[in-house]
């Protein structure tokens, strides 16, 4: 008797440890889930980015936290431009004015702009929000908002591969353009003002309801930093 009472006694010490042991891995898991919930990102997985079709839809995080829906965006022109700061052909746009100019007259137009940051954490181009933040204002950046796509599972979606890479959608949700912002594969500041702009040349066809001229052209950047 007093063997089965050890035992009896040994197996809920046992279980007692097993029962205790698992709102420990539960909250772990919690922690992590919520740790990474300014990083994870939602993607629809059945799509891909071709001109022409939907575009993927996505939901990606500003650097306010504030969640951005491709959705909700429906019945406006929008534009995604693959940002990276460091990257010499960024900074061309950037120095030179070229890209804050463009995304300002598009904004005013009516346009929403959002810069996909895809770098992954700790390579180049990722900055925290603050910095980020920083950055846009030193850039002179105006577009409507800086995501973060740190998984890199948008651009892959997208087919992103260089820094600018650029994408406009239309008011239908269709992918309308994708490629180069130009035609001149330069890091020359003094190339701008000869360039042809397909971004422009292609929100204009949009707006005037003509078929877009040129709808898919060959991106030229720095590759995307993914993770």
């Amino acid at each position: 008797m007093r063997s089965s009472l050890v035992i009896v006694s040994a197996f809920f010490l046992l279980a007692g440890v097993s029962v205790s042991a698992a709102p420990s891995k539960d909250k772990t898991s919690t922690t992590t889930t919520s740790s990474m919930s300014t990083t994870t990102t939602t993607v629809s997985a059945t799509t891909t980015a071709e001109v022409g079709k939907p575009a993927p839809t996505f939901t990606l995080k500003d650097t306010q936290g504030k969640s951005h829906n491709l959705a909700d965006y429906k019945g406006k022109t929008v534009v995604l431009e693959w940002l990276n700061f460091d990257c010499p052909f960024v900074k061309k746009h950037y120095e030179s004015g070229n890209m804050p100019k463009l995304q300002a007259a598009e904004v005013a137009k009516g346009t929403v702009w959002l810069s996909v940051v895809s770098s992954a954490k700790g390579k180049q181009g990722y900055f925290e929000p603050k910095e980020m933040d920083a950055r846009r204002e030193k850039e002179k950046g105006k577009q409507s908002a800086i995501l973060y796509d740190t998984d890199g599972k948008v651009g892959k979606a997208y087919g992103a591969k260089t820094t600018p890479h650029m994408y406009v959608i239309d008011k239908n949700g269709l992918l309308a353009y994708r490629g180069g912002i130009d035609d001149k594969a330069t890091t020359d500041l003094e190339d701008v003002a000869t360039a042809k702009n397909y971004v422009t040349a292609a929100t204009e066809d949009l707006r005037a309801g003509r078929k877009i001229a040129t709808n898919d052209t060959k991106p030229y950047g720095c590759g995307v930093k993914y993770e």
